[in-house]
C-alpha cells in the first residue's frame, strides 16, 4: 500500500486559496514569525515582549470593533472576529505561561534546601 502525497498536497493548496483573507484585508496572516537567537537573552525581555505582542493583538482587535461599530466599510465583520479570536487565544496561552511559572516558583520554594 502506496500513499502519494501529490493529492493531499493539491487539496491543501485549494483549501490554502479559500481561506486566504481578502487583499484588502486589513489583518494579514503571520504565516512566518522571526524566531531570533536566544541564547543570553534576559528572560524578563522575553517576557515583557511576549506579553507586548498580546497587547498590540488586543489593541487592534479593539480598533477593529470599534471601526465596525462606527460603520467604516473597510473593515468586515470576519476581520473582526478573526482579530477578536487571534487576541483571545493570544492572552490564553499567556495566561498558562503564568500559571505554568507560578507553579514552577511555588515546586521551587518548596524544596528542601
Amino acid at each position: 500500500m502506496q500513499i502519494s502525497a501529490n493529492p493531499l498536497m493539491q487539496e491543501m493548496q485549494s483549501l490554502r486559496g479559500e481561506i486566504a483573507p481578502s487583499i484588502g484585508s486589513s489583518i494579514r496572516p503571520n504565516l512566518t514569525q522571526q524566531v531570533n537567537n536566544t541564547t543570553g537573552a534576559d528572560f524578563s525581555q522575553l517576557l515583557s515582549q511576549a506579553v507586548g505582542s498580546v497587547n498590540e493583538l488586543q489593541q487592534s482587535s479593539s480598533s477593529l470593533a470599534t471601526r465596525l461599530d462606527m460603520g467604516d466599510t473597510t473593515v468586515t465583520l470576519s476581520d473582526t472576529v478573526i482579530a477578536r479570536e487571534k487576541a483571545g487565544v493570544a492572552f490564553e496561552a499567556t495566561v498558562q505561561v503564568r500559571n505554568k511559572l507560578v507553579d514552577a516558583y511555588k515546586e521551587i520554594m518548596s524544596m528542601p534546601v
